[in-house]
């Protein structure tokens, strides 16, 4: 490691929870990522679930230890605001595309629109579009669309729980959005409009939630910007606990001893637990260790512990 390197890594803390950011238009997840590390002064950060340069709204970000667990974020249900232009198709399914077709929109009503999208309730297959970041034969393929490459995608499923229609002005339309993990947005709209023979594309797109942070406060970052003039113990005060992301798992409080075999990567037995799944752990009431899972035999097995608990 270069001596340049070495000053730089000295100046770094370990910071340890998790802040929900507000992500403005026009930044990819990733370079929001290295803005707010960069103020925190974070030697390890993440963010759970990328959204688009083009989209706005909630971008956990977890710090230190929180990591081990910003798995369960990326895996939970999504909540968004859509809004899409009717009548229009674009290369990459949003406005930042070229524009492909347009197509009057001869018959699309607001009842027709309720009809379309109940119809996309529930658990459906979509086609992933070639901008994403999925990987052909090693290369993402947004890189091979830049380049004019299509390939062929295998269909996903996946789960559509909320699709309610909030506003409709001709060629616009407002709805929100709950949906499982993997679901792309973008799909979705553009599978609307070819239902509605019309063609669509996404014009804004807002993410309200991840898991349990459903419409929560999140922090901007002029907001950040303005706590770190006060120091970063002001910065600090907008962490949440890392098991705050966890709260749809059950509880396993141990007593000191298995806490111990369980540190050691030894399963427990622990009275009146769960009979399976994933459970959050904790010393007594209330030191966080983790995550752990229920074992066939009824035993406690460590699986995401943490360093700083």
């Amino acid at each position: 490691m270069s001596r340049h390197r070495r000053q730089r890594q000295g100046n770094l803390r370990q910071v340890n929870g998790i802040l929900l950011f507000d992500k403005p238009d026009g930044l990819t997840s990733n370079a929001a990522l290295q803005i707010v590390k960069r103020l925190y002064r974070a030697r390890k950060a993440g963010h759970t679930g990328s959204l688009d340069p083009l989209a706005t709204g909630l971008l956990p970000i977890c710090f230190g230890e929180a990591t081990k667990v910003s798995g369960f974020l990326l895996d939970a249900d999504k909540y968004y605001r859509v809004v899409c232009k009717l009548g229009e198709r674009t290369t990459t399914g949003d406005a930042e595309g070229e524009l492909l077709m347009q197509r009057p929109l001869t018959g699309v009503s607001e009842k027709r629109l309720r009809q379309a999208l109940a119809g996309f309730q529930g658990e459906i297959e979509q086609i992933p579009p070639m901008y994403s970041a999925l990987k052909h034969k090693g290369e993402r393929l947004y890189r091979l669309a830049r380049r004019g490459v299509e390939v062929a995608r295998e269909p996903r499923r996946v789960t559509i729980h909320e699709l309610e229609m909030l506003h409709f002005a001709a060629p616009m339309v407002e709805f929100r959005l709950r949906c499982s993990k993997g679901t792309y947005v973008r799909t979705l709209v553009e599978d609307l409009g070819e239902q509605l023979g019309c063609g669509a594309h996404i014009s804004a797109l807002r993410r309200l939630g991840v898991g349990p942070f459903d419409n929560p406060q999140m922090f901007d970052l002029k907001s950040l910007e303005t706590l770190a003039g006060d120091g970063l113990a002001a910065l600090d005060a907008c962490l949440l606990p890392l098991e705050s992301g966890l709260v749809q798992w059950p509880d396993v409080h141990l007593s000191g001893d298995s806490a111990f075999y369980l540190r050691q990567g030894q399963p427990v037995l622990v009275p009146n637990a769960p009979t399976d799944g994933w459970v959050r752990l904790y010393e007594g009431e209330t030191r966080f260790l983790g995550m752990g899972e229920i074992l066939d035999d009824g035993r406690v097995a460590p699986r995401r512990l943490l360093s700083a608990s």
